[in-house]
């Protein structure tokens, strides 16, 4: 490490990922003079071409339908906002939640969840598709940039928290089938992740909840009014709406994150004195997740994300969106089903025709699957 690295460690707290406990890479490489390893892991993550193709993937909204909607891009950025900030005053390494935020939706689809379902679909007979997994197989097999690997040769740390930022794994074989690279990292897949995966999961539901309110009153979806039906939001537009503002929608949702966040940061603090965690290794082996809301704010993100089901993520207009993607994804695939000498170039693999057709789908911008389509019908 260097020098710059070490001062930084001197202020992490001794369950925070640092120098002391750091698993270096799989192709080991020189210390970087100014930077330390996690800061190299995020400035790779950022210089991938995926990261750029964030741009125009949808999060809720397709790319062309405003330029004021979350892009795929514009939330991990948001995520990696909120992340850091819970990481800085808790005493975590800060470095590894911003890598870990910006990588953590690499391999979603185009058009959102709806584009994952039916290319799961797709691939229902050749070993199904997970945005989680494909996120790995970018990071791992499919950045290839680097004349000495195949892939980023991110930390093992930051590897590991990636595919255990939503808790322990207990679908191994999964993962071995869909990576079978993996294996060589020897993972622990029952251990939980760090605290830095663990804030970098629940940074993201922080920051899509919030979102999604704000896009979806931008789009007339429903109004603050309708948000009042679910009680802990009721005390919160009564304390900052005002009669004719027109700052009401950012009001609400810069109260809610900061309500959110303090809850986290809170509980969490609390969670780490009741089970006396004094060791990066506590956090591996212990029971359950450290970092959590309290249980007041778990039910009011349950009940947040039921709200904008029912008003936001089934809204007709979505749902036509969500009907199109469909046929784009499906016209697509089978298209490359019986063209496949079009893109086989691009895989020089062991994977089957159908695993490199879902790694080159997966990878589509909005746009560019929009124009495929409409070129091969």
């Amino acid at each position: 490490m260097n020098a710059s690295s070490d001062n930084y460690n001197k202020i992490l707290k001794p369950y925070a990922s640092n120098n002391d406990n750091f698993l270096g890479r799989f192709y080991p490489e020189k210390i970087s003079f100014y930077r330390s390893e996690y800061q190299r892991d995020r400035d790779r993550i950022i210089h991938c071409s995926s990261f750029r193709r964030l741009k125009h993937k949808t999060q809720v909204f397709v790319y062309h339908e405003g330029d004021h909607f979350r892009t795929r891009l514009t939330h991990s950025l948001e995520v990696s906002q909120i992340s850091r900030s819970i990481a800085r005053h808790m005493g975590l390494n800060e470095d590894l939640c911003e890598a870990l935020s910006l990588a953590h939706d690499l391999g979603h689809t185009p058009f959102g969840h709806a584009g994952e379902d039916v290319l799961s679909e797709c691939m229902s007979s050749f070993g199904n598709f997970d945005h989680n997994i494909q996120s790995l197989r970018i990071l791992l097999l499919l950045e290839n940039i680097y004349e000495d690997y195949i892939g980023l040769n991110l930390s093992i740390n930051c590897l590991d928290g990636l595919l255990k930022h939503n808790g322990p794994v207990y679908d191994e074989k999964k993962i071995l089938s869909l990576i079978p690279e993996i294996k060589k990292y020897n993972f622990d897949y029952k251990k939980f992740g760090s605290l830095e995966a663990q804030i970098s999961s629940l940074s993201d539901d922080i920051a899509y909840n919030n979102h999604d309110i704000d896009d979806g009153l931008r789009a007339n979806f429903f109004l603050i009014d309708d948000l009042r039906e679910i009680s802990i939001l009721k005390d919160i537009i009564s304390e900052t709406y005002v009669e004719g503002s027109n700052k009401n929608n950012h009001k609400l949702v810069r109260k809610l994150i900061d309500f959110m966040v303090t809850d986290l940061i809170e509980n969490s603090k609390n969670n780490l004195n009741v089970n006396k965690i004094n060791s990066i290794d506590e956090i591996y082996n212990a029971t359950q997740s450290i970092i959590a809301f309290s249980p007041k704010v778990a039910k009011l993100i349950k009940d947040i994300k039921n709200f904008l089901f029912i008003h936001m993520y089934k809204h007709k207009h979505i749902q036509q969106w969500s009907d199109k993607s469909r046929q784009i994804i499906s016209k697509i695939f089978n298209y490359y089903l019986t063209n496949y000498e079009k893109i086989a170039k691009r895989f020089d693999n062991q994977y089957s025709r159908e695993r490199n057709i879902s790694d080159y789908i997966s990878g589509m911008t909005d746009k560019y699957a929009i124009d495929l389509y409409n070129s091969i019908s």
